[in-house]
């Protein structure tokens, strides 16, 4: 009788055993994107589990109990030139780009945040601003502003995609104010005059209150993009003590007074001025108006945004800007920005990673005079055709399954596979590496202490979800 027991009891351990390998293999998924543009943003028919073994391999330690930023999510630029060129695919093209862009199930990609500019950016057919003038007159109680600018292609693309996912988050960005408010009279460069500090904010509040009324919540704006390059058209110089000035004393007391919940994001600019948001934050009484920080990596390292985060812990960070320039080099930029942006932006703080510039024709239009003209969209769309390009695939990687609300949990860093890791709402565990060696790299995911044997070829990005 004791032998039978013991038989039983070995097979049910056994067949636990047996079941819980099962249930890891379930829900077990990889996604790859190869550097030679054989595989893209595929998933793969294989799963894997999670084992008791020894081995020797390189380690990438999965802790879900050391936990770091929420997200907030990932994404693109919708520029004005990108909206009109989505306004004017035919109906059914359009709608199945849109969900393939936004919709989150099937084999779309979930983007979850965008970044519109308020008025024009040098990525729009035309400058423009919402209160234009005749040379020589003002409009200091802004009795003609409206949103023309952006009623024929921006909102109208906006409130398509809001249908497929009312939950997406906007962040909005001026490139100039009017220029009627400027010291140079022009929208390329200049600075804002001291004396339409107050007008501006109420230009910027009448902007939100203005797209709440077309149903679009903006939930964060930062004050200026790139404050420190006016050489673009348009464009704006707005220095650390302008910009601090212009938050404490206007912006931010309007948006209180206003009740307006919008958050207010500082600087919009490179890594290599850290300086610049944290002489803002120093200052007590504007950083009380502030939520945080925004970058961009034309110049300066990732890792230099820890050190505004060191410096305020309590103020978030937001990753909003990167270009890949025409005709694109896709093992480069996949390599570079997935290092850099996926992986570097999260694990140094960011809540948000946003590529430049969603969508562009095959000849790189529109823009405005003096705007960019090299800037690759993540998708070209040509009438009613779509090429996808190398930022929609370094996107897809996390913006799929890194929803709104996952939290960066601990992944340690290993040689030649850069990795972040997260635990969605739901639970789940997403993993991002990358192989930035010029061979194939065989490695434990270590998590919970189990390990799972992978192997990743030379220039390849995975995302694994369990």
């Amino acid at each position: 009788m004791k032998i039978i027991f013991n038989i039983l009891f070995f097979i049910g351990l056994n067949l636990l055993t047996f079941f819980d390998i099962q249930a890891q293999k379930q829900f077990a998924e990889i996604w790859l994107t190869s550097s030679d543009e054989s595989i893209l943003f595929k998933k793969q028919a294989k799963t894997f589990n999670f084992e008791y073994t020894n081995n020797t391999l390189p380690n990438i330690i999965i802790d879900e109990s050391k936990v770091f930023q929420k997200m907030d999510g990932f994404g693109f630029t919708l520029t004005g030139g990108s909206a009109m060129l989505i306004n004017q695919m035919n109906t059914k093209e359009r709608a199945a780009l849109l969900q393939e862009l936004f919709a989150t199930n099937d084999a779309n990609i979930g983007v979850s945040y965008l970044r519109i500019s308020v008025g024009a950016s040098d990525l729009d057919n035309h400058v423009f601003s919402y209160d234009d003038l005749p040379e020589g007159e003002t409009d200091p109680e802004l009795k003609k502003f409206n949103l023309a600018g952006d009623q024929q292609y921006l909102i109208p693309v906006l409130k398509q995609i809001l249908a497929i996912n009312p939950e997406i988050k906007i962040l909005a960005s001026p490139w100039s104010p009017p220029v009627w408010m400027k010291s140079n009279a022009s929208s390329k460069g200049g600075s804002l005059k001291s004396e339409y500090y107050s007008t501006y904010a109420k230009y910027l509040l009448k902007y939100i209150q203005e797209m709440k009324k077309e149903g679009i919540r903006i939930d964060a704006l930062t004050v200026q993009n790139e404050p420190l390059h006016p050489g673009n058209n348009p464009s704006l110089l707005m220095l650390p003590e302008e910009q601090g000035l212009f938050v404490r004393r206007h912006l931010g007391p309007i948006f209180k007074a206003a009740k307006v919940d919008t958050k207010i994001i500082i600087y919009d600019h490179n890594a290599d001025r850290p300086d610049y948001p944290i002489t803002i934050l120093n200052d007590l009484e504007a950083r009380k108006y502030i939520d945080g920080s925004a970058f961009h990596l034309y110049g300066g390292y990732i890792n230099t945004l820890s050190d505004v985060h060191n410096a305020h812990p309590d103020k978030n960070l937001y990753f909003t800007e990167q270009w890949i320039g025409s005709p694109g080099n896709f093992s480069g930029d996949l390599t570079w920005h997935v290092k850099n942006l996926i992986i570097g932006a999260p694990k140094n703080w960011c809540k948000t990673v946003l590529e430049w510039n969603l969508a562009a024709d095959p000849k790189q239009n529109p823009h405005t005079e003096g705007g960019c003209t090299e800037c690759l969209g993540a998708i070209t769309i040509d009438k009613n055709s779509i090429t996808r390009n190398p930022a929609y695939y370094i996107i897809a990687h996390a913006s799929k399954f890194v929803r709104p609300n996952s939290v960066r949990i601990f992944s340690n860093t290993t040689a030649s596979l850069p990795n972040v890791a997260f635990k969605t709402p739901s639970g789940k565990k997403v993993l991002i590496v990358q192989n930035e060696s010029n061979k194939a790299q065989k490695f434990n995911i270590s998590y919970q202490g189990k390990k799972a044997i992978q192997t990743l070829d030379a220039g390849v990005v995975a995302t694994y979800v369990w």
